[in-house]
């Protein structure tokens, strides 16, 4: 997500060899500046930055850690803009939320993740307002949306979005909802017609927050956008959305400096998990290559129930690992976004994540296969991996429509994998657990289970 911008970094700091070497800092210093430039940075944001980090490294004596410091401490000081970090619920419920930006920058998709991640992760009881009228459809795609992440829908093609807004403030305090998201209108540009239909509706919603969502891939333009419409009818934060599409991802270093509001989350991917709190100093751990852990664990702990999860262990650890359990994980990873997304969380796992790029594990062709074969068995055999014999290998390959081959090379993956597993569980398995990795980093790829 932040690769441009890791890479920068990480070739700067890798200027600095040698203590109080004031032309390798020179170096380092030039070569960050022309990178952040590239990478849709804004020219002010990248003179202060440097700036300070040149002032900061001096002062503390020239070296690799002390640039390293300043570095950080000036990219945690850009990237935090008085207010609210995350999502923060009001004193009372419903939360209500504002949900604004311009035509196609993905404010509806954005309303359909916010709902799903306030659902899923924080247990919360959401409904949803479709208040944008102007935009074909929008309606239709939020209703759709709701359907798929099962959270309440007001709507009415007929009614003005101001009716629908009071609508949904009754529904929302009578029923007991935690969290009211408005979907509001959206026009090619801003428009007055546009401000005073949303200043319409600010009235009435009496909202705790007004989201700006901001198409990432417009560069310099969503930095623009948000600073008129905090001007116009003002904002609690803005929400990146397409970030995971924009390879440059100088945007999300600026625009909290510069619109003057946080940046609230980013969306890192196509699936509806793909929401991610905007934190600074984890931000900050990403963007030098350091991961997020703490992100990952909330996110995981949040879906991943804590029971199923001591009863995974046990049984991978007795090697009871088996295709329900398969498919149960399957469905669990589903709510955990995208595989690259939850590969850059990881400490080190950055190249990993690069090679993965926009890969979609639960519909590439080889999870299809895995589960067209997962169908074709008993419910005994589904519990007993160990009763593939070849006739059973026959009749399994009939009924998925896969070949005598491509059954016997899953299933030889699949105890591979049941067994490294089993490996990794037992005493020495985070040590076993970093070699793969370094194998993995220097293009090894997976070792063989023994």
């Amino acid at each position: 997500m932040f690769d441009t911008l890791t890479d920068s970094f990480k070739n700067a700091i890798g200027k600095i060899r040698f203590h109080d070497d004031e032309k390798a800092l020179k170096k380092a210093l030039t070569e960050l500046k022309k990178s952040l430039l590239k990478a849709d940075v804004h020219h002010k944001v990248v003179k202060e930055l440097i700036s300070t980090v040149e002032r900061d490294t001096k002062k503390e004596g020239i070296g690799k850690e002390n640039f390293l410091k300043a570095l950080r401490n000036e990219l945690e000081r850009i990237l935090t803009a008085k207010g609210n970090q995350g999502f923060v619920f009001a004193s009372r419920p419903p939360t209500v939320v504002l949900m604004t930006g311009l035509q196609g920058s993905g404010k509806t998709t954005t309303t359909g993740k916010l709902a799903y991640m306030l659902k899923e992760q924080k247990k919360k009881k959401v409904l949803v307002a479709a208040a944008d009228l102007q935009r074909l459809a929008a309606v239709e795609q939020l209703r759709q949306i709701c359907q798929q992440i099962d959270v309440d829908l007001v709507a009415d093609e007929e009614a003005a979005p101001e009716e629908i807004v009071r609508r949904a403030l009754k529904k929302a305090q009578k029923e007991l909802y935690d969290v009211l998201i408005i979907d509001t209108a959206g026009r090619l540009a801003i428009d007055e017609e546009l401000m005073d239909e949303l200043a319409g509706i600010k009235d009435i919603a009496q909202a705790d927050e007004i989201f700006y969502v901001a198409d990432a891939m417009t560069g310099m333009d969503a930095v623009r956008t948000a600073a008129t419409f905090n001007e116009k009818i003002g904002i609690t934060g803005v929400v990146l959305s397409k970030f995971d599409a924009d390879s440059k991802g100088g945007v999300a270093l600026g625009i909290a400096h510069q619109v003057g509001v946080p940046l609230r989350f980013i969306g890192s991917g196509e699936k509806m998990p793909d929401l991610d709190p905007f934190i600074p100093e984890r931000v900050v751990g990403r963007l030098m290559g350091a991961g997020d852990i703490e992100g990952l664990a909330e996110k995981t702990a949040a879906v991943i129930d804590e029971k199923t999860a001591k009863k995974m262990s046990r049984k991978i650890k007795k090697g009871e690992f088996n295709f329900n359990d398969f498919l149960e994980q399957m469905e669990q990873m589903k709510k955990l976004g995208s595989m690259k997304s939850i590969m850059e969380m990881i400490p080190g796992m950055n190249n990993i994540a690069k090679q993965l790029g926009d890969i979609d594990l639960e519909n590439s062709q080889e999870v299809k296969q895995i589960k067209a074969l997962i169908s074709s068995m008993t419910p005994k055999e589904r519990e007993h991996p160990e009763l593939m014999n070849s006739s059973r290998r026959r009749r399994i390959a009939k009924g998925s429509g896969l070949s005598q081959a491509q059954v016997n090379r899953i299933l030889k993956q699949f105890k591979g994998a049941a067994k490294m597993a089993k490996r990794l569980s037992g005493k020495g398995g985070m040590k076993q657990m970093q070699e793969i990795m370094k194998q993995m980093q220097g293009g090894g790829g997976f070792p063989r289970a023994r």
